[in-house]
Order: C-alpha cells, then sequence, then structure tokens
C-alpha cells in the first residue's frame, strides 16, 4: 500500500498509459507483416514464377531459406535472437536496445518462411525492449525498477494485441512470471493500463476507426451440452497422452539444441530442409495443403475444427506426426513462440480421437488444446485453460470442466517426466 500511495507508483501508472499505444502499433504491424509475408512465400510466389499452384516441394527451399536467415541472425548480430522456445514461455528481463533488431530478424525469418512456431515470444521481447527504450527518452535516469516495471508494462501491451484481451495477457505473464501475493497487482497494474489504452488501437476511439482486430474465437462449433462421467475419463487419458507427447517433443528439441548451437549457420539451414520435407510429405500423401504443417497453426486451427468432417483419421494422425516432428525441430533450431503449434495440434489429435465412442468433437478439441498447451508452455495451467476457452468460447461454460482436468493431468504427467527432458551432462 505504501508503494500504491506513492508519487513515483503514479508516475510510472502515466508511463504505463503513454506506452501502450506505440508498442500496440508496432506489435499490429509485425503480426501484419508476418501474415502478409507467409502468404507471399507460400502462395504469390510460387504464382509470380509461373507455377499453376504452389508445388509440393515447395516448402522444403523455403524453409530451408528461413533456417539460413535464422542461423545469419544467431550469428552475426547482438544477442541470443531471444528465448529458446523449447524452454516454454518465458517472462524474462526485457532485452536491450541493441539486442531488438536480432529478436526481430530472427523471429520475422522464423515465422515467414514456415518453421512451425508462433509470434508470441518474440513480441514479448519486442515490446518490452521498446518500452524501455521509450522510457529513456522520456526519463534518462529512469531507476532499474521502475524499467523492469515498464518493460513488463510493454510486453503486456504487446501480447495483448496477439490475444485480442488484456486480461488474457494478465493471465499468461502473471503466471510466466510467478509474481507472488499481493505484488502482483501492484507490478501488472501499470501493464494493464497500457494493454487497455493499446486496445484502442484496434477497437478505435470515438469517430476514429481502429485497425481491427486479430479474433481468436472459433465460429461455428457444434454445440456440446452438460459434460457426461465418460468425458471426464476421456479427459485423464487425454491429458496423460498429451503429457506424454509434449514431452517428447520437447526432449528431442533439447538432445538437438547442442548441435545445432555448434553448427548454427549449418543446422539451422538443415532443419529448415526437414521441416519443410515433412510438410511436402504430408501434402503429397494427404489431399492437404503443406500450410498444415507449416507456421504456427493459428489461422489454421478454426478452419481444421469447422471441417473436421473433410479429414480421415489417418490423415489427421499423419498431421499430428509431422507437425510435432517439424515443431520439435523448430524449437530446436528457429526463433519464436511455442503455444500455437501445441495448441494446433492438440486441436488435430482431439480431431481424431472424437471418432471414438462417447467423445464429442467440441469436448475432445478442448480438451486436446488445453492439455497440449499447457505441457509446451512448460507449465502455467491457468493460462492454457484460458487460452482454450477463448478459442472455444462459443461452449465454453459446457467445455471448462473437462478442459481443466485434461490441463491439470497433461501438467503432473509433464511434471513428472521432466526428470527425462533435457539430456544429461555428459552426454
Amino acid at each position: 500500500m505504501e508503494l500504491l500511495r506513492s508519487r513515483g507508483y503514479i508516475a510510472l501508472l502515466v508511463l504505463g498509459a503513454v506506452i501502450g499505444a506505440p508498442v500496440a502499433i508496432v506489435a499490429y504491424f509485425y503480426l501484419e507483416a508476418v501474415g502478409r509475408a507467409q502468404r507471399f512465400f507460400l502462395t504469390d510466389l510460387p504464382h509470380d514464377l509461373g507455377f499453376a499452384g504452389t508445388p509440393v516441394w515447395w516448402p522444403i527451399p523455403m524453409v530451408a531459406v528461413g533456417g539460413l536467415l535464422v542461423g545469419l541472425s544467431l550469428r552475426y548480430l547482438p544477442g541470443t535472437g531471444g528465448h529458446n522456445p523449447a524452454d516454454g514461455f518465458v517472462a524474462g528481463p526485457a532485452v536491450s536496445a541493441r539486442d531488438l533488431p536480432g529478436v526481430a530478424a530472427a523471429s520475422l525469418a522464423t515465422l515467414a518462411f514456415g518453421a512451425v512456431l508462433g509470434p508470441e515470444g518474440p513480441l514479448v521481447l519486442i515490446g518490452s525492449g521498446l518500452a524501455v527504450v521509450i522510457a529513456r527518452l522520456l526519463k534518462r535516469d529512469a531507476p532499474d525498477k521502475a524499467l523492469v516495471v515498464v518493460g513488463a508494462s510493454g510486453s503486456f501491451a504487446a501480447i495483448s494485441t496477439l490475444l485480442i484481451s488484456p486480461l488474457a495477457g494478465a493471465f499468461l505473464l502473471l503466471e510466466a512470471a510467478g509474481v507472488g501475493a499481493g505484488m502482483a497487482s501492484v507490478v501488472l497494474a501499470p501493464g494493464l493500463l497500457a494493454a487497455g489504452i493499446g486496445a484502442l488501437i484496434f477497437v478505435g476511439l470515438d469517430h476514429v476507426t481502429g485497425f481491427g482486430t486479430f479474433s481468436l474465437a472459433v465460429p461455428n462449433i457444434p454445440t456440446l451440452g452438460a459434460p457426461t462421467v465418460g468425458q471426464f475419463g476421456w479427459a485423464v487419458a487425454i491429458g496423460l497422452a498429451a503429457g506424454m507427447l509434449g514431452t517428447a517433443i520437447r526432449r528431442l528439441a533439447f538432445q538437438l539444441q547442442p548441435y545445432v548451437s555448434r553448427r548454427v549457420l549449418l543446422a539451422t539451414p538443415l532443419a529448415g530442409l526437414v521441416v519443410g520435407g515433412l510438410a511436402a510429405l504430408f501434402a503429397a500423401v494427404s489431399d492437404k495443403g503443406p500450410e498444415q504443417v507449416l507456421f504456427s497453426g493459428q489461422d489454421a486451427l478454426a478452419p481444421l475444427i469447422r471441417q473436421a468432417g473433410t479429414w480421415s483419421v489417418g490423415d489427421l494422425l499423419l498431421l499430428v506426426a509431422c507437425k510435432s516432428l517439424a515443431y520439435s525441430l523448430s524449437l530446436s533450431s528457429f526463433r519464436g513462440g511455442p503455444t500455437f503449434p501445441g495448441m494446433f495440434i492438440g486441436a488435430a489429435a482431439g480431431v481424431a480421437l472424437s471418432h471414438l465412442p462417447g467423445l464429442p468433437l467440441t469436448a475432445a478439441v478442448g480438451m486436446g488444446i488445453g492439455a497440449m498447451t499447457v505441457v509446451m508452455l512448460g507449465g502455467l495451467p491457468l493460462t492454457a485453460v484460458l487460452l482454450t476457452l477463448l478459442f472455444l468460447q462459443a461452449d465454453a461454460i459446457n467445455l471448462i470442466s473437462v478442459v481443466i482436468v485434461a490441463v491439470v493431468v497433461a501438467w503432473v504427467t509433464a511434471a513428472r517426466l521432466s526428470p527425462w527432458l533435457r539430456p544429461r551432462p555428459g552426454r
């Protein structure tokens, strides 16, 4: 309460409101650039080169080029290009202005060319770094403790751009940072203010039209109805399976990382070749496009659920296998966020399992998304439940109980398997 009453804290709140809009603008155009680049390299470029459509082999050179660009960024630009995505979602200290170009370059090369990672990790780093830069421009002698809160506020505003909800951003950063007790509200309030002001960039103010939003909700999902006893049994089974699958994906990534770090300019393009090859293999065997395996899966998730009836079980299982391997390779070599590929794999597995008795589609997808999300985030069960319900909000009330059970079971299972996750020293 003493901190809350201080003049310095009022200044922090004002600063949070000031940085919200510019950070949200940068985050918006970052996401817009990613979307445009993905469409250009996967769809427009082959058409411009004279192909009737996107050749089945096209992802192989594309992801390899992305890998080369990531390797060059990691080798020659300052910093590490961002967090290691295999560690899950990490809310660490703000990156310096010197390291921001490396974060932006490595993440854009990752996302634009089709590696299987998402934008949330880079957004957090870019938002925090940009907020600290703005704070130093406004007040050169700002104390380090204040800059920590300012950096968190920038992360808050940036990630809320993607999640379309300041409250969802609060859950994610609160769990990831491990902020405890009464200090949580004090530390996060400037960020909440920054995210709230930043949201005006998308929704508009008075007669000023906003940019528009990136909607996460999946429309027109089948109505679930009240959960059954059998669905709770499925929640336990799906949670156990997700705990094992997610841990296996992360373990392979950790196993590969020492080799990648020693030969980054060779290993990262090679990983890109394999990721592209997996996408080409899936497109050749199934009647679906390579984009199902490429990219984070954020944009493909809603069509997958809405068009579940057009997928065979065999294609779904092949998709889960190819996406999981591509995801693991991307975690080991590229830079981006770990959230959305896990959600997509969980949804695809849920669609496949919904062909079994006693498991409705919406329940299966919800449990799969939540369970895989908590494992791939490295924990964060509250965030995993909230993100699942944001996607499937049309039936959130009926889903919440079974999703919570699946998430908790997956979380505990992954924790029990965590000693197996990383290679032992000396191996």
